[in-house]
């Protein structure tokens, strides 16, 4: 058997596990088929329409956006947000995309598609909240200003964004590798190499041998950001980290395995957690006719930084179980830096303590991080009511 042949599953790639079987989410109140994407909205009270619209965009992934995902995960969980928001006299527009992994350019025409739907559609004047959660913080950002640029009137008075790297978000090295790696198994390789993860990931890397870098794709995607005067303007803008602000991470340590395999098709494939200096080993790949060893250079420890956590090796470990003996040792790492969340400070330095830093050098006018780092994107009720508490009234 060939390396083509070897049948790991993974559909939904490195950056999501398998969903559980979930309750779907209520019927919405009303549906908008927008070009890109579909917007589901729910109102505070139905007899009355839509009269405080609050635009949320779903974030990066492979395929169309599920609503019953989202649901689960921002209703179900820690802090029942949407209930709360209807029950405050806002109503909710939740915006989904038929490819999440389309290029951030691409999403934030259906962005704009949503924003005239809504205001249309809106009873009386009031203001528009837009945001996102996780990359769609970035897709509404981008949104809001391009319609500056081109002087239209959003009318939005508030923006918000939900754990967004707007410095960039971090997959390892080693584990970008891998996807590559496995010739079985494409879908992992080109979730990597979509458009979206060029544009989120601070490093990237195309190929198994590749240096990693900032991709052509994200450099484009900064200066058209740029361009457009890199935030929107007229808002307020607010964020949260679901990282902390002390400067200690989750306790994930460098230059470990994180991830071994001992036995089946992979066995002496190893994953590991990156350290700082030159030409550090984060990953040793194998497979029955191919070997490579993947090293950096000049990357920080990343994975312990604090911030907000994605289960990747986790993940990786659990698809490489399914070849053979596989033992996982580190399961979280940091994927959003809450200096990358709060827009203060750059990847080069993902351990800066954020609450001695001065706030007004963020880019957004005000932000919160969590008390301990939480998944990325987790609904918690400290986060959650203090959006809550500054959507306009």
């Amino acid at each position: 058997m060939t390396d083509q042949q070897q049948p790991v599953v993974e559909p939904f790639g490195f950056l999501a596990p398998t969903p559980p079987a979930l309750e779907p989410a209520p019927a919405p109140d009303d549906t908008w088929e927008v070009p890109g994407g579909t917007a589901w909205v729910y109102l505070s009270d139905p007899d009355a329409g839509l009269r405080r619209p609050v635009i949320l965009s779903d974030g990066f992934e492979s395929g169309p956006s599920d609503l019953d995902r989202l649901w689960a995960g921002l209703e179900r969980g820690d802090y029942a947000f949407f209930t709360e928001l209807r029950r405050r006299g806002h109503d909710l527009v939740l915006v989904g995309y038929d490819d999440r992994s389309a290029s951030i350019l691409r999403n934030a025409e259906t962005v704009t598609q949503v924003v005239f739907r809504a205001i249309g559609e809106r009873l009386g004047d009031a203001p528009l909240t837009v945001g996102g959660f996780s990359m769609g913080g970035l897709v509404t950002r981008y949104a809001l200003a391009k319609l500056e640029a081109d002087g239209v009137d959003h009318q939005t008075a508030l923006y918000l964004s939900y754990d967004s790297p707007h410095r960039g978000a971090w997959v390892p090295v080693g584990l970008q590798a891998i996807a590559h790696f496995l010739k079985a198994t494409p879908a992992l390789s080109r979730q990597i190499n979509s458009a979206a993860a060029r544009q989120l990931l601070w490093r990237h890397v195309e190929s198994v041998d590749a240096e990693p870098v900032e991709d052509a794709l994200r450099t484009e995607f900064l200066a058209e950001l740029a361009r457009v005067g890199s935030w929107p303007q007229r808002p307020r803008r607010i964020g949260v980290a679901n990282g902390t602000g002390n400067g200690v991470g989750p306790g994930v340590p460098p230059d470990e395995d994180a991830v071994t395999v001992s036995g089946g098709w992979f066995s002496g494939t190893a994953l590991r957690t990156q350290a700082s200096g030159d030409k550090r080993l984060v990953a040793r790949l194998k497979g029955l006719l191919s070997e490579a060893e993947v090293r950096t250079t000049g990357i920080p420890a990343l994975d312990g930084a604090p911030g907000g956590t994605l289960e990747t090796f986790g993940i990786a470990g659990d698809r490489l179980k399914l070849t053979g003996s596989t033992e996982i040792a580190v399961r979280s790492i940091c994927f959003v830096p809450s200096v990358s969340a709060v827009a203060i400070g750059d990847l080069d330095d993902p351990y800066a303590e954020v609450d001695a830093l001065d706030p007004y050098t963020s880019e957004l006018d005000e932000f919160k991080l969590a008390r301990t780092n939480e998944p990325h994107s987790h609904m918690s009720e400290a986060l959650g009511s203090w959006i809550l508490d500054r959507l306009p009234q």
